[in-house]
């Protein structure tokens, strides 16, 4: 009876282990489409997006330093001028172009539109990779096909957005919303909206462009840091701050701009500092880290539902068909790129397994036969170490190595520097 009711605990616990990064990405969709929601609702009230920009990456700075400056203290590298060169053009890619952009374009248009625009962001990524020849296509393949047509399509949803709005698409829930009277508009007031849609539309573009030119940067500079990403992080934020507060004063001269007391503009920088860009980068880390990025970027059309249902419940939004038909697009695009790039990593993996020595059929530890799983699986270990000879589809261990540790090293596949420990008969 405890046997079995042992046996049903560890099942839920794996269960929950198995869970656990659905429930991290999806939780982080709320998180995301509550900061474009609130952030909204503060910009509608007149708070200047320079300001929130600045005070956003105050809060990301002080709530991610201190676990920084304690955990990584004694890993962190250090900065060489080309090193600093690189921190301040991704602050300046991120917190100052890519925020203030993305803030002027969700000012002009919506919260669902700007959502959705940010789904291009793989694509446009993909295509900066080929570029800096990051990324390959073999066009006959049918991966790579799927990643150039998934482009192309998220390319068009984008542009469909932009330049057809179409009539308003009415909701169950947004019936009672967006009252009749409001259907005889001046001609004038008709012109001005998609004149500042239209703008608002180039500045998600802009905005876009710059977070994928990030995401390439940030690749080179993380192998400096890849012991230290906290770090790395803290000081993007760090160096964003003086520069965005550099582009405020040049931009808002009226010194009432900075007064910020305990309101909507408040909780808004609060919010987005900590919530979406302290928070969500550390668990998106241990998401990316366990499951990769392609499971991670998966769920970004989530946010575009969240946005759509909470910014007609609470924002009256309005919702058109052009942003709908755009909006699908841009998903099946999207879908269609990281398919892509999951079958290239399937392959790539299947082809590094491939390459291994062949993994034998017993294994030796300490003179003892062990099980035909654990031979597999420390076998693969000193396959991945490459440095080990096999006679009569035998394997034998002669330092003093841990099983645990062998079969920790097969299943991660480890490098040859992390089976130092492992030593194999001659």
């Amino acid at each position: 009876m405890e046997s079995q009711l042992a046996a049903k605990g560890s099942s839920g616990g794996d269960l929950f282990e198995r869970c656990k990064p659905y429930i991290a990405m999806i939780s982080l969709q709320f998180g995301y489409a509550g900061m474009n929601i609130i952030t909204k609702v503060s910009l509608n009230h007149g708070m200047s997006h320079y300001v929130l920009v600045t005070y956003r990456h105050a809060f990301a700075t002080l709530s991610i330093a201190p676990f920084a400056l304690i955990l990584e203290r004694k890993v962190r590298p250090k900065i060489t001028f080309s090193l600093f060169l690189q921190i301040f053009v991704l602050g300046l890619l991120g917190p100052v172009i890519d925020q203030n952009f993305y803030y002027a374009g969700l000012k002009y248009t919506s919260p669902t539109f700007s959502c959705a625009m940010s789904n291009i962001l793989p694509a446009m990524t993909f295509v900066m990779a080929v570029l800096f020849r990051m990324e390959k296509v073999h066009i006959r393949k049918v991966m790579y096909q799927a990643k150039v047509v998934g482009t192309l399509v998220t390319v068009a949803g984008a542009m469909l957005m932009t330049l057809y709005k179409g009539p308003i698409v009415e909701m169950v829930w947004t019936r009672h919303a967006h009252p009749h009277q409001a259907n005889v508009v001046p001609a004038s007031a008709v012109e001005s909206a998609d004149k500042d849609w239209l703008k608002g539309s180039i500045f998600l573009i802009i905005a876009t462009l710059a977070w994928a030119s990030l995401f390439i940067l940030q690749t080179y500079t993380l192998r400096s840091f890849s012991s230290a990403p906290l770090s790395l992080t803290s000081l993007i934020c760090f160096m964003g701050t003086l520069q965005a507060v550099a582009v405020t004063l040049v931009m808002e001269h009226r010194p009432n701009v900075w007064s910020i007391g305990w309101d909507m503009n408040l909780l808004a920088a609060a919010y987005a500092g900590i919530v979406t860009s302290s928070i969500a980068y550390y668990v998106q880390g241990l998401v990316i880290e366990k499951r990769g990025p392609v499971f991670a970027s998966a769920f970004s059309p989530l946010m575009m539902i969240v946005v759509a249902i909470m910014g007609s419940f609470i924002l009256a939004e309005k919702i058109y068909l052009g942003g709908v038909l755009g909006g699908i697009l841009i998903v099946a695009g999207l879908y269609s790129v990281l398919w892509g790039k999951y079958k290239e990593n399937k392959e790539r993996k299947e082809i590094e397994a491939l390459s291994l020595p062949v993994v034998v059929k017993s294994i030796l530890v300490y003179e003892e036969e062990i099980s035909d799983a654990a031979a597999a699986a420390a076998a693969a270990a000193a396959a991945a170490a490459g440095k080990f000879t096999t006679h009569d589809h035998m394997i034998e261990l002669v330092d003093e190595v841990v099983l645990e540790k062998a079969k920790a090293k097969a299943f991660a596949l480890v490098a040859a520097e992390e089976s130092k420990g492992l030593e194999l008969g001659k």
